[in-house]
């Protein structure tokens, strides 16, 4: 998946990527170079992160999922029970 940036985006990067060869690599990009680099790391690095994004999320779901069992509980058997005043959802013990 290439991510899609937004015209603004896409300047900005390449803004970003020329600064950085600039500065730390010592050599000058123009639009174009810098733009077909864009375009190389969105498309063989860009995966990569993407993936890691769905697996993080697919984890953060997963112990939300786990958890519902905790967070909602509802007691069964306690219509004679006097106490408990009707039926409500509590915590799980």
């Amino acid at each position: 998946m290439i991510a899609n940036l937004t015209k603004e985006q896409k300047a900005e990067v390449i803004s970003s990527l020329q600064r950085y060869t600039s500065k730390e690599l010592d050599c000058d990009l123009g639009d174009i170079q810098a733009g077909h680099l864009l375009e190389y790391i969105l498309k063989e690095i860009g995966p990569f992160a993407y993936n890691q994004g769905v697996e993080d999320a697919k984890g953060y779901l997963a112990s939300k999922v786990e958890e519902l069992t905790g967070t909602c509980f509802e007691q069964g058997l306690t219509y004679w029970n006097a106490s408990s005043g009707g039926r409500q959802i509590k915590r799980k013990p």
